[in-house]
């Protein structure tokens, strides 16, 4: 977990398996990510992408109503419907509660 989060907070996990077409994606994905940012009650995200196509991008918040004003912006829901006419086989999204969390700095 970042430094920077303090539990608990909330962990919004989007696992995806790619369709074919991926024209407009990564621009898509990229604005989705700097819109997150600006949001209120946006702690972090991170995301994976097998080459198969697999993917899994967590997206961490202060709470309940930060993710809830994040489902209804309207360029997410834009983006939402996007991905399921076009750039998803399947996806599933879970809302998880961080109860504790620690880290272990490497240096």
């Amino acid at each position: 977990m970042d430094k920077t989060r303090k539990a608990p907070c909330y962990a919004v996990i989007f696992t995806s398996t790619q369709a074919d077409f991926q024209e407009g994606y990564t621009e898509m994905s990229a604005r989705m990510e700097e819109l997150a940012r600006q949001q209120a009650g946006f702690l972090g995200i991170v995301s994976f992408r097998s080459q198969g196509g697999k993917g899994i991008t967590i997206s961490y918040w202060k709470d309940l109503s930060s993710i809830q004003a994040w489902k209804q912006n309207p360029e997410h829901q834009t983006a939402q419907q996007l991905g399921k006419q076009k750039w998803y086989k399947d996806f599933t999204i879970e809302v998880a509660r961080i109860e504790s969390a620690s880290h272990f700095p490497h240096d």
